[in-house]
């Protein structure tokens, strides 16, 4: 027998319906008076029956006012759902299912989210009659019901689509999927619609009962191909893309009519359906079949995309394409995208060019539009040319190079932009094609830097950087020059959009010229110099970093008075005109970071309020975290990009200055606040201030000894490949110590060397990892040859291996000498990879006279060892050149 059913108080509900008026007002003091009531009617349990009344029931009610109870509803739900009595939450739960059918598309939305938010508070294990209540539902006669029921279980499987996989709930998608795809052929398209969203939300995660109804699936899709409805064609791309990711075996045998089917939706007078579609070639460049399936397409695929890397009539409104002079309207604030720091990671030097890429640090290598940075068409059409060039090389150009002409010199500038934007877009992939027509093809894009639409000159921007490394190959004066002249101009556009295009395209000039800049360098500063003055917000944190990429390309030629002269004005003049809060300090910070260490002696002048300044900042970050971790309800947690930038920069300063740091350090209370970060929980304050710790050991060590028993076991803890930035600094750091340190390090040696053992031979260890491992164990060795020499065996090869590849360099010599007193300790470590020490030693270009005696007699001392029959049928196994080498420079 049921109890008597909950009725609502008159009284009450007038209260009610009023507050829900009051709270629809423009007022600000009526909005915090609604406010101050509801939290005074969330006292009262029963509140939440006549918030659902009024939505379910209250059918003389305009609309917005019953949503608007629905929707005060779900968010007490979502903060107290737990708190409320079983009579209410029943309440609740039978008026959602009663009423799913609302007559109302907005009533019918918001039961579904309200059905949806008591799920995810963990509802759906005790709602055992939620699921097969809302799959009967779907069979009524009446279309309200259905399509309301459907848009809550569409909900429900985007909220819950694991859950529903598990046992918990005993696996309804058994019963679930195969219910969806009877209604794939419904009448009415949104219900269509819906039924396709709901079996999408399984593809990814490979459901089984998907899995298990997989080609009933694949055939209700094809029979949607053309469905008349943009939403269900949208649902039908979205599927086919997901499919293309996790079963491509079951698409092979349809292939030929999927990409038939996705080029006419590529083309679909939808935009959402064609971003869809479009996002099919994107997936199918991932796969390893792409080549075989889509060579014969291409003729068709390529005008296609091309055609939609125009920009739309939307997009130019939205980008105010017509705008040409913009340059004193202040930027808004919501337009500038957090920055993310790249914290220091310690990398060597390898053979044939600078430091490598880590394998930690990504290459973000923005698209030319990204203020509008929601996905579009255009985007998706530039992004998947971008990835096919790079399978199909220079394939692609015979389909292109006929449409370019047309584009690149046709008299409609958006036609001409779309082409500036197709060159760009395949530069990565068509390089080698491209060279015979870059000659010709680059004065006309320089040209077109002067062009009198700005979306024009902004896109050459960009386009050009992507060719920066051929200009760079080519005699300066050919295309370097014009190119940077045109560039710098376009740095002081006066449009925005154009600044900030040619300030990136500029930093990646730089990264590719180097010192070929350094001609030029006059010029390039009072330009820089001179957009300081200029730019508004945003563009000044890319010039930033265009100063930053200067330093760090040109070095030590940077450090001349006169330049010296024009540059640090203006950044000491931002410096102090920024507070200790401004965020506008990160990119400011790393750009003084790069200067200073390309200065050095030349940076002293300015070095003294830099430098307090970081301490500064460290130090109240620390505080502010310290109030934070003992009164969390009444302080905010700090910001910690503050302190570790703050590190970098002293890190710069440390490399910068070497020993004129001295004062600095011994001035300050640095070692006791490094000990404090060391410890941090935040893996980068710790990455950084590792990095700190080797630099000052480089510059400063008197200041750092008194600190080592402190220091080394937190050194030791941090060993832990989990975190390879934080590990590897940590190395790279220990490695600096001991050379300081000498045999005093031998306390030490048992804290760390067990771990970087281990890490040295971990598979998959990274590169840059593995390297500074290798150095940090030859230099223990070196200091320390009694204590280090019984494991020579466990490391000797992964060790020879890892650094065989890094130039000749200090640290490089510092671990060979090392090794070499090992072996001289216990020459049995290493007789079994003999072979890889020998090719090790010959990787050596020109190894210091005694480092190279040290070579000589390891080598020679094997050799009359093993005797010299012995001998030759060892050194019958080596590499041709590896012989050749041992020969011409040891005589073995």
């Amino acid at each position: 027998m049921h109890q008597m059913e909950w009725q609502p108080d008159e009284q009450g509900l007038q209260q009610v319906l009023q507050l829900l008026k009051d709270s629809q007002s423009p007022n600000t003091a009526t909005q915090r008076a609604v406010q101050q009531k509801l939290e005074q009617l969330n006292q009262f349990p029963d509140f939440n029956n006549y918030l659902i009344f009024v939505l379910t029931r209250l059918k003389t009610e305009d609309e917005p006012t019953r949503s608007l109870s629905g929707l005060i509803l779900k968010n007490n739900v979502k903060a107290h759902y737990q708190n409320f009595p079983p009579a209410v939450a029943e309440f609740i739960k039978q008026e959602c299912l009663n009423n799913i059918g609302d007559p109302s598309p907005l009533i019918r939305a918001t039961i579904g989210i309200l059905i949806t938010t008591i799920t995810s508070k963990g509802e759906l294990q005790t709602w055992p009659e939620l699921l097969p209540q809302l799959c009967n539902l779907l069979n009524s006669e009446d279309y309200n019901t259905c399509e309301g029921s459907f848009g809550a279980l569409q909900k429900i499987c985007e909220d819950s689509s694991e859950l529903l996989e598990s046992d918990a709930l005993n696996r309804p998608l058994n019963i679930m999927i195969p219910k969806f795809l009877q209604f794939f052929k419904h009448c009415s398209p949104k219900i269509r619609s819906h039924a396709i969203a709901c079996v999408n939300q399984f593809i990814i995660g490979r459901a089984q009962a998907l899995m298990d109804n997989i080609d009933t699936f694949i055939e209700s899709l094809f029979a949607l191909a053309t469905d008349e409805d943009s939403e269900v064609r949208k649902n039908v791309c979205r599927a086919l893309v997901m499919l293309l990711e996790v079963r491509i075996d079951r698409l092979i045998p349809h292939m030929h009519s999927i990409i038939q089917y996705m080029l006419q939706r590529t083309q679909d007078p939808d935009e959402n359906v064609s971003l869809e579609a479009c996002e099919f070639w994107l997936t199918l460049a991932e796969q390893p079949i792409c080549k075989e399936v889509l060579s014969g397409h291409l003729v068709q695929l390529i005008p296609i995309l091309v055609n939609g890397m125009k920009y739309s009539e939307i997009d130019i409104i939205l980008l105010k394409g017509d705008v040409e002079e913009d340059e004193a309207v202040p930027d808004s604030e919501q337009d500038i995208k957090p920055r993310f720091h790249k914290s220091r990671t310690v990398t060597l030097q390898h053979e044939g060019g600078e430091g490598e890429e880590g394998e930690d640090i990504d290459e973000d290598d923005d698209d030319d539009d990204d203020t509008l940075s929601d996905w579009n068409l255009r985007k998706c059409s530039a992004a998947a040319l971008d990835v096919l060039a790079n399978v199909f090389r220079d394939e692609l150009l015979p389909h292109l190079l006929p449409l370019l002409k047309g584009l690149l010199f046709s008299p409609d500038w958006v036609i001409k932009e779309s082409g500036i934007l197709v060159l760009g877009a395949i530069a990565e992939g068509c390089m080698q094609g491209m060279v015979p027509y870059l000659p010709e093809l680059l004065p006309h894009l320089i040209a077109c830097l002067c062009d009198k639409k700005a979306l024009v000159r902004s896109i050459a921007c960009w386009t050009l950087s992507r060719y920066a490394h051929w200009v760079v190959s080519q005699p300066p004066d050919s295309h370097l020059k014009p190119l940077m002249t045109e560039l710098l101009k376009r740095i002081l556009d006066g449009n925005k959009r154009v600044q900030e295009a040619a300030c990136s395209a500029f930093a990646t000039l730089e990264e590719e010229a180097c010192t070929e800049l350094v001609p030029y360098l006059s010029f390039i500063l009072d330009t820089l110099v001179f957009a300081f003055g200029k730019y508004q917000h945003k563009n000044l944190l890319i010039l930033y970093d265009a100063i930053g990429t200067l330093a760090d390309s040109v070095g030590h030629h940077l450090n001349q008075p006169e330049y010296i002269q024009k540059l640090m004005p203006p950044l000491i003049a931002k410096w102090n005109e920024l507070k200790d809060e401004d965020k506008d300090l990160f990119p400011l910070l790393e750009c003084l970071s790069s200067v200073a260490t390309a200065l050095q002696s030349g940076f002293l002048p300015y070095c003294e309020p830099v430098y307090q300044r970081c301490v500064t900042l460290v130090q109240k970050t620390l505080a502010q975290a310290m109030m934070y971790n003992q009164h969390p309800d009444q302080y905010e947690a700090p910001d910690k990009d503050f302190m570790i930038v703050a590190l970098d920069l002293l890190s710069g300063l440390a490399e910068g200055l070497g020993g004129s740091v001295d004062q600095l350090v011994a001035r300050s209370n640095i070692m006791t606040l490094l000990f404090q970060c060391m410890q941090d929980p935040m893996p980068e304050v710790r990455q950084s201030s590792f990095a700190l710790l080797g630099d000052l050991t480089k510059a400063c060590f008197p200041h750092v000894k008194p600190c080592i028993a402190e220091f080394m076991p937190i050194l030791g803890l941090n060993l832990n490949p989990e975190f390879i930035s934080v590990c590897n600094n940590a190395t790279w750091a220990i490695g600096e110590i001991a050379m300081q340190m000498g045999s005093d390090m031998q306390p030490y040696v048992g804290l760390v060397l067990n771990n970087l053992v281990e890490i040295i031979n971990r598979p998959n260890t990274p590169k840059t990892l593995l390297e500074n491992t290798a150095i940090t164990i030859g230099r223990l060795g070196y200091v320390c040859p009694q204590e280090v020499s019984p494991m020579l065996q466990q490391f000797i090869r992964p060790w020879c291996t890892s650094l065989r590849n890094i130039r000749d360099n200090e640290e490089k010599d510092s671990a060979f000498r090392g090794i070499c007193m090992m072996i001289g300790v216990n020459p049995a470590g290493v007789v079994q990879d003999f072979i890889f020490f020998c090719d090790a030693v010959a990787s050596w270009v020109s190894p210091k006279d005694d480092l190279r005696d040290m070579f000589y007699k390891i080598l020679h001392g094997f050799k009359d060892q093993v005797g010299e029959e012995n001998w030759q049928q060892f050194s019958e196994q080596f590499p041709p050149l590896l012989k050749e080498r041992l020969s011409a420079c040891y005589g073995v």
